[in-house]
Order: C-alpha cells, then structure tokens, then sequence
C-alpha cells in the first residue's frame, strides 16, 4: 500500500474515532469498559499511562529528528496529543469517570484527521529548496532539506 493510501486509512480511523465518542458519549453503551470495576480501572489506567509515556518518548524522538522535515514534524506532533489522549484515558480510568475516557477519545480522533490532511497535502521533494525564515533574505536564505509542494504527485 501506498504512503497516500494508508494516510486515508489512518483518516479513516480518526474519524471512526470522533463517531464513537460521540455515540458513547450519547448513551451508556460502553459502561464496563468505561467504568470497570476497580481492578479493571487499575490495569486499564495503567496500560494508558504507559502508552502516553511510550508515545511521549517517541515524540520527543521524532522532535529531534525534524529539522527541515515538515512530515516528521507533523508525525512527532500527532505522537505528542496521542500521548495527552492516552493520559486522559489514564486519568479517567484511574478516577472512575468516563467522561475524561470519551474526551481522550475526541482528542486522539480529532489529532488524526488533523495531522492526516497535513500529510496528505504536504508533499516533500528531496533535494528541492525551503526558505528558511531564520536566515535573512537572498541567495543564503534556503534550506535544501526538502521543498513544501502542497499538490504533489
């Protein structure tokens, strides 16, 4: 598969995402998994709060790894609210509220469309020049990491 088709899929599930919060949040659908019993809460909320550190770390990674990439930067912002969603969820499992859980679902849902039409609309060239708003203007102005294309191939 394409890199074009599977960032519609991954719009695919943001949106999926945003449906199910809204149909849970509507309705008490979800009660066990939303409000398990205390056992389950615990494992849930500490399953979410390792993921959101996992995904921190990832992020932080990615940030590093950005310089001149627009793509890597939008992937390492994804990484970084999919990490606040996660320890929502974390949070709501842990206090025993589904609303925090249904918020982190609109969070991480959200985050994915946004992140996934950046993708789609940027498109970057290798070898193509970006100008860099740090330098002053002139020939000197360019970073040759890649050039923003905002059809592309």
């Amino acid at each position: 598969m394409d890199g074009r088709g599977r960032q519609l899929l991954i719009l695919l599930a943001g949106v999926g995402a945003v449906v199910i919060a809204t149909a849970v949040g509507r309705q008490d659908v979800m009660g066990p998994i939303l409000e398990p019993p205390p056992i389950g809460r615990l494992l849930f909320g500490v399953a979410a709060a390792l993921v959101a550190v996992v995904l921190v770390m990832r992020a932080i990674a990615r940030f590093g790894g950005a310089a001149g990439d627009p793509r890597a930067l939008i992937r390492a912002v994804r990484l970084a609210f999919l990490a606040i969603a996660a320890f929502a969820a974390s949070a709501g499992w842990f206090l025993g509220s589904a609303l925090p859980i249904v918020v982190a679902l609109i969070i991480a849902g959200v985050d994915v469309i946004e992140t996934t039409v950046l993708m789609l609309v940027v498109h970057v060239r290798p070898g193509d020049a970006v100008p860099n708003p740090m330098l002053p203007s002139g020939d000197d102005a360019t970073d040759v990491a890649g050039r923003i294309d905002p059809i592309g191939p």
